[in-house]
């Protein structure tokens, strides 16, 4: 069994659709568009096979996890896996050079990873990791 998406509701899809691909490699599927319920979804593939669905439609309601402190129940982050503890650094100064909050990291974690931890522009909470030998 396979886990064959996550879905994240979005206010600006075209821009959560554009960062998604640009930073992470994402390939978007065309634009589905229900205009009798106003919503609008992508399917972005990652060249692992997983894939990320990006949600729009009015009255949702914001997203208020902005901090490290701030945590909730439910799903928290998604962790996108690198080669390299070269390649998590490298991709730690990129978005913080784009602009994006780097909230923790990169560091060593007690379980056998080197991440950071930053938030897309929406505040969906994202780690990029990988494995290194303790």
């Amino acid at each position: 069994m396979i886990l064959e998406h996550v879905a994240i509701w979005t206010n600006d899809l075209e821009g959560l659709k554009n960062y998604y691909c640009q930073y992470f490699d994402a390939v978007p599927n065309e634009k589905y568009t229900n205009k009798k319920t106003q919503f609008q979804s992508y399917f972005l593939s990652f060249q692992s096979g997983a894939r990320l669905e990006l949600m729009q439609k009015p009255s949702i309601p914001e997203n208020q996890n902005d901090t490290v402190e701030l945590q909730h129940l439910g799903i928290i982050h998604l962790a996108f896996g690198v080669d390299s503890m070269q390649a998590v650094d490298e991709k730690a100064n990129q978005l913080k050079a784009a602009g994006f909050p780097i909230l923790r990291g990169p560091r060593k974690t007690g379980d056998g990873y080197y991440e950071f931890e930053t938030l897309d522009p929406e505040n969906n909470r994202l780690e990029v990791t990988t494995p290194y030998q303790k």
